[in-house]
């Protein structure tokens, strides 16, 4: 098959977890033996998300004192697609993948009148203190909300329109290469005049993922993550997961904006479309998922 997976962070973070390399490595290296097994069985497309790595990267820049101005997202997007696409080529190599990785620096076009621009709700980089939170948002022009128990920076989060590369990613695919492709959801840049420009905003990763899928004809969308399956009445006493759903059933329910809800809206969307099928599942489980026997699987009807 030709499967899109959609990497959660938790592929290199967890939750509350500093975001130190050594770490981000050893998580990955426990992910790359499923992913490398996939790869030998499937032409595989990888979307890594990169909210913490971003936003490590924008404080960075915002308090290096030697810069006239600190730089854009978008800049920071491509540099989070270069090193996590490195970890990722290097630790399924070493998982004994012998066919080749190959990581696309990709642009995702987004639309500049896109009403995400008029109100941040993406959540990137570390969490803070709320006086602390406040104090960095004051320094470096930021805002920030509540997530959790924590306080993060939040930046607009456009829907991707088109994926600048995707020739150049089919192309790979269809001569045995497996592609990282769109990490972080894509370099954001809109269509100018004099071409393409980058923006001040980050793609979800789940949603460029859904296009991605679509438009290369997949016939599975993978969203793995740090939970077994989708629940349904999530903190209810009547919490359950779920397990096989069509769309309809699927958006039936209501799922939280920041976490869950973009994973089963980009389930839906990709379904509808394609009427093929996708799953969203847990990052140790991932060759069950895409056998279809762990995780919520979501067809048609």
């Amino acid at each position: 098959m030709r499967i899109v997976v959609a990497l959660g962070g938790n592929a290199l973070l967890r939750r509350g977890e500093r975001p130190d390399a050594a770490i981000q490595l050893r998580h990955l290296a426990a992910a790359a033996p499923s992913l490398a097994s996939l790869a030998e069985e499937h032409e595989l497309v990888l979307v890594h998300g990169n909210g913490p790595q971003v936003g490590l990267l924008a404080l960075e820049s915002g308090s290096d004192t030697s810069l006239s101005r600190s730089y854009p997202l978008s800049d920071l997007v491509a540099e989070t697609q270069g090193v996590i696409g490195y970890w990722i080529q290097q630790s399924m190599a070493n998982a004994g993948l012998v066919s080749p990785v190959v990581t696309l620096v990709t642009q995702t076009v987004v639309d500049a009148a896109d009403p995400a621009f008029r109100e941040a709700t993406k959540f990137v980089g570390s969490g803070y203190p709320e006086q602390q939170a406040r104090e960095l948002a004051e320094t470096n022009g930021w805002t920030v909300r509540r997530d959790g128990d924590a306080w993060r920076r939040v930046v607009a989060s456009p829907l991707p329109q088109r994926i600048v590369e995707l020739e150049s990613a089919d192309l790979l695919l269809r001569n045995g290469t497996t592609v990282v492709l769109s990490g972080g959801g894509g370099i954001p840049v809109v269509e100018t005049d004099n071409g393409l420009l980058g923006v001040e905003a980050v793609v979800d990763k789940d949603f460029t993922a859904a296009l991605i899928a679509e438009e290369l004809g997949a016939e599975l969308l993978v969203m793995l993550t740090d939970v077994p399956a989708v629940l349904a009445d999530f903190g209810l006493p009547t919490e359950r997961p779920l397990r096989d759903v069509t769309v309809s059933e699927l958006e039936a329910h209501h799922f939280p904006a920041g976490s869950m809800g973009p994973k089963v809206a980009a389930a839906c969307q990709f379904v509808a479309a394609s009427r093929a099928r996708a799953a969203i599942g847990a990052l140790d489980d991932a060759t069950k998922v895409v056998a279809g026997v762990s995780g919520t699987q979501v067809v048609a009807r």
